[in-house]
């Protein structure tokens, strides 16, 4: 399993050096024959530059391999709230987060040492690396667990979840200067609609305190920062190197509440071995190098969308493993969810 995840991670990271090396020798080569035509014939050469596409509608146009990367990608991610759920009887949620990223960090060492992996060139190379851990696993994860941990409904914190779409292309557009469509924004708000409808059963105030809902907003906020953080700054790391970064940051961050809160304690068994494997070879490398990899070769705004996937794939997963409830409005909103989806990655 450990050399087939390294030759993965490897590929991954080559062929992105590959597509690299090859776009440049295209903008190399195109510059050499633009000059040599401009030396013979400036009208020829303003013919070719108008016909050429501009790179902001190249950069518009989705990934060839945003369709499987992303379809894989939902799945992956989706399927570890029912690891975490099958995990949680028998340890802290803050406890089951800090196995998960020891474990994925203890893997991503062997991994990068082996294959000698390039570690970043200098200090701030490192410090972009653990804010993003920081704010994409540690915190937006270790939030939402206190905000469900303390009376948040698991529908209310997939709805408020649902807004990191939105407000990641509103801050795509500033920070990263990507233009968002009328037809991007159209999809991104019937998403939401969707995810509304798939989770209208489960959302309820309960008897969580402000705390508890601080937390979960404040989860909706580091996996926005923590994506166009990402996205801005981190886009050629190390899938290997970078990750166990990353990994270590996030580690960092629920130790201290799941001493103070949890104490540690864990009953082990089988059952959260397997649990805890799965969150830690499937979602912390598997999903989150999926995700690294779109960010690098695709808009954030397009990218985040697929994260209203993820609330009606959970759902059905729920259905099959735990046998939950799957209403009619819940399918309805499968359906708007992936037409909202389709129409904001492209």
């Amino acid at each position: 399993m450990l050399a087939l995840i390294s030759r993965s991670l490897a590929c991954m990271h080559h062929a992105h050096a590959n597509n690299a090396e090859r776009s440049f020798e295209r903008v190399r080569g195109g510059g050499q024959n633009a000059r040599s035509i401009a030396c013979r014939n400036a009208n020829s050469m303003n013919a070719i530059s108008a016909a050429r596409p501009s790179p902001a509608i190249s950069a518009a146009r989705p990934s060839p391999a945003l369709s499987s990367l992303g379809a894989l990608f939902v799945v992956l991610w989706s399927s570890a709230w029912i690891a975490g759920k099958i995990g949680l009887p028998y340890a802290g949620p803050f406890t089951l987060l800090l196995i998960r990223f020891a474990a994925a960090g203890a893997v991503m060492l062997a991994i990068a040492l082996a294959t000698g992996a390039p570690w970043p060139a200098n200090l701030a190379a490192y410090g972009h690396l653990a804010v993003t851990g920081v704010l994409i696993q540690g915190l937006a994860l270790g939030f939402a667990y206190f905000g469900l941990q303390h009376g948040v409904s698991a529908g209310m914190s997939a709805l408020v979840n649902a807004l990191a779409p939105l407000f990641t292309a509103l801050g795509a557009v500033p920070l990263l200067g990507e233009r968002v469509r009328p037809r991007q924004w159209l999809g991104l708000a019937a998403g939401l609609v969707g995810v509304a409808f798939v989770v209208i059963d489960r959302i309820s105030l309960g008897a969580a305190t402000w705390h508890a809902y601080a937390a979960t907003f404040a989860a909706l906020a580091a996996l926005v920062c923590g994506t166009l953080y990402q996205k801005k700054y981190c886009s050629t790391m190390d899938l290997r190197t970078g990750a166990l970064i990353q990994l270590a940051a996030a580690g960092a961050v629920v130790l201290v509440p799941a001493l103070r809160l949890e104490g540690l304690e864990v009953e082990w068994s089988w059952t959260l071995i397997f649990a805890s494997s799965w969150l830690s070879l499937v979602n912390s490398i598997a999903a989150f190098s999926l995700l690294y990899v779109m960010l690098r070769n695709g808009e954030a705004s397009r990218v985040s969308a697929l994260f209203y996937l993820t609330v009606p794939v959970t759902a059905l997963m729920g259905f099959g493993a735990f046998h939950e409830t799957l209403s009619a409005a819940a399918l309805v909103g499968f359906a708007i969810t992936v037409g909202g989806v389709y129409f904001g990655t492209r």
